[in-house]
């Protein structure tokens, strides 16, 4: 299967970094092996009509806008004022809020669902968002969590040393890099019952990815654990190789699952 790995929401000019980003979360949450991950997600969440669902970290409402094609009452929260209305333009029937995932807009026990995919590394304190996450659900309500583990990225390459260091810085700068190996714990913790946790493999063998190998090694470099001749030797290769259809990167993606006692 496969599934991005970028993270963080903005806008701006079209030629601006932003404005790329998103359009690299389009094509790759288009991907059918996306789709799939998502409606596994909605499996997950057991949903049926009439259900009251919200989507934290939704970005500009992708799978809100499935959601509520299942007749789901469906909310996305972000707090990304520019995604959200980025979201608003693209779905103006879709109910897309700004909020923050350690306060979110609801009261006790309000919604039977919460969804959040690629958004636990970003927190500095997953247990607290997951303490908001158990107030917001009612008894029995679901909880479905999707996000990648910076640490364990797979990449092929001349240079296992170099790359095992690009790897490994980039993770370094992320808020909590590992947070997607401790769904299970995070959830048991939080008094969470019936936690299951499945693991799908992105496999991606062409130029789709690359911008996102190039910010690996640029954010190395930036870190200084790198030189910038190094790094553009690194992002060489992998461009040969993506130009060649040699280029091999897996991304194991953790999809956790649990029940509000």
């Amino acid at each position: 299967m496969s599934n991005i790995t970028v993270t963080g929401h903005s806008t701006g000019h079209e030629d601006d970094p932003a404005n790329r980003l998103i359009r690299l979360l389009d094509m790759v949450d288009a991907l059918p092996d996306s789709v799939e991950l998502r409606v596994r997600s909605y499996e997950l969440l057991h949903l049926v009509p009439g259900a009251h669902v919200i989507d934290v970290g939704c970005g500009a409402g992708w799978a809100v806008g499935e959601m509520a094609e299942r007749d789901v009452r469906a909310i996305g929260v972000d707090i990304s004022e520019q995604m959200i209305a980025i979201g608003r333009q693209r779905r103006p029937e879709a109910d897309l809020r700004v909020g923050d995932a350690y306060a979110l807009p609801f009261q006790d026990g309000e919604v039977n669902g919460y969804r959040a995919e690629r958004v636990y590394h970003e927190l500095d304190d997953p247990a607290r968002a997951l303490a908001e996450a158990r107030r917001v659900l009612a008894p029995g309500g679901r909880i479905v969590l999707i996000g990648q583990d910076w640490d364990t990225f797979v990449i092929d390459s001349d240079d296992p040393a170099l790359t095992r260091t690009i790897v490994h810085s980039r993770a370094d700068g992320v808020p909590n890099p590992r947070a997607a190996r401790g769904y299970r714990n995070l959830l048991l913790n939080a008094g969470f019952d019936d936690v299951e946790v499945e693991v799908r493999t992105g496999v991606f063998t062409d130029g789709l990815m690359m911008p996102m190998l190039s910010g690996l090694a640029h954010a190395a470099r930036s870190a200084g654990v790198i030189t910038q001749g190094r790094a553009d030797a690194w992002i060489a290769e992998q461009t040969g190789r993506a130009r060649n259809g040699r280029l091999f990167l897996a991304i194991p993606l953790f999809v956790a699952a649990a029940r509000r006692p």
